[in-house]
């Protein structure tokens, strides 16, 4: 039960954390080895959709910034991005809180800018307030490099639902990220999303064959490969501890059979009286064993799916039966608690537990079958 509830949780914070990257990241990004961007990027659009597996592609502008408001100042990632285009590979239009994604559109004196949630909180900033926008990336001068500065006006807020996003990242539009950087025609690169989010890279080898060098291509789990292998380690760590667990409460099964075996010294020296083989006897007792592991076994079964199915619904429950919050979402930043019933871990789960139980009644059982009749009837 506990291994099944405990894999539950941990497969749906994967999960939700996979949905929340991928609304915010492209499934795959073509890029250039060169410092200077990618110019012609329609055309290398356009090859890039005719590939297999590609649904939508966009282009975009990376650079880091530092943001400035008159209460504070933050250095972040600022994304040029097409607002016609984003939608179709990112859910940015679907995480806007406040404000509309077309409004970055058009170009004025103090173009828009789009902040994460944390972000706009940290400035103290709301909609259509000022913010200076500073680039490292600045003008030689007589006096020497200077930094170059533009005033943006907030006309949006996204929540994207990972802190570090919410945090760090804004958004313009491709042309003002464009003039503002001095990249003329150029991008940082092409975003692609894909059919399917196991196959990125398949797509991205045939997009390198397709296009060559100096383009390659990185996945969204290259880009997060430290965070789920930690996952993917956590997970495993936790089932080892789960079965060391079940280990010990194989004990009882031992000793429950062992107890038997005493209480039943008499009945099984008079069954190898009559002939039974020791074989018989041990198969006696490795099927009672048997049978107790797999009982116990379907009973955790169907009692940890029922929770692992339903646990948000015990969780709200036992929160406002008690009047505490077990799960905040201001400390997780997920509004729902997550929970994935994966068939292959089930099926794990159930065969382990099954295996330790058998295994659990070998010596028992062997102790049975070695018993002397003569020894055990001695004083009846």
């Amino acid at each position: 039960m506990t291994l099944i509830v405990v894999l539950a949780v941990m497969s749906g914070f994967e999960k939700t954390l996979k949905e929340k990257i991928l609304g915010t990241q492209a499934h795959l990004v073509v890029l250039k080895a060169n410092q200077q961007g990618m110019d012609h990027y329609e055309e290398i659009l356009k090859q890039v959709q005719d590939v297999k597996g590609v649904v939508s592609a966009a282009p975009f502008i990376f650079n880091q910034v530092m943001l400035s408001s008159e209460s504070s100042v933050s250095g972040v990632v600022i994304k040029g991005i097409d607002p016609d285009r984003v939608g179709e590979v990112t859910e940015l239009a679907h995480n806007m809180r406040a404000g509309r994604l077309q409004d970055l559109k058009g170009e004025s004196d103090s173009p828009g800018i789009i902040l994460g949630a944390e972000l706009a909180k940290h400035l103290g900033v709301t909609l259509n307030d000022a913010i200076q926008v500073v680039s490292p990336l600045g003008t030689m001068t007589p006096m020497g490099m200077m930094p170059k500065m533009k005033r943006f006006r907030a006309i949006g807020i996204f929540y994207s639902g990972m802190y570090e996003y919410d945090n760090t990242m804004a958004y313009i539009s491709l042309e003002s990220a464009q003039k503002f950087f001095g990249m003329g025609a150029r991008v940082t690169g092409i975003e692609i999303k894909s059919n399917d989010i196991y196959k990125v890279k398949e797509i991205g080898k045939e997009i390198r064959q397709k296009l060559g060098f100096p383009f390659w291509t990185k996945d969204w789990m290259e880009m997060n490969r430290n965070l789920f292998s930690a996952l993917k380690l956590e997970k495993i760590a936790m089932f080892i501890i789960l079965v060391l667990i079940v280990l010990v409460a194989a004990l009882n099964i031992i000793s429950t059979l062992i107890m038997v075996v005493m209480e039943k010294n008499k009945d099984i020296a008079i069954l190898k009286s009559m002939g039974t083989p020791s074989k018989g006897i041990l198969r006696i007792f490795i099927i009672e064993g048997g049978i107790i592991g797999v009982v116990g076994t379907a009973l955790g079964t169907i009692l940890g799916l029922g929770i692992a199915l339903n646990l948000d619904k015990i969780v709200g429950f036992l929160e406002n039966r008690f009047g505490f919050k077990i799960f905040s979402p201001d400390i997780y930043y997920i509004e729902k608690f997550p929970s994935q019933v994966n068939p292959m871990d089930v099926g794990l789960i159930i065969m382990t537990a099954i295996l330790i139980s058998l295994l659990a009644t070998l010596y028992p059982s062997w102790r049975a079958s070695k018993l002397d009749p003569a020894e055990a009837l001695r004083y009846e």
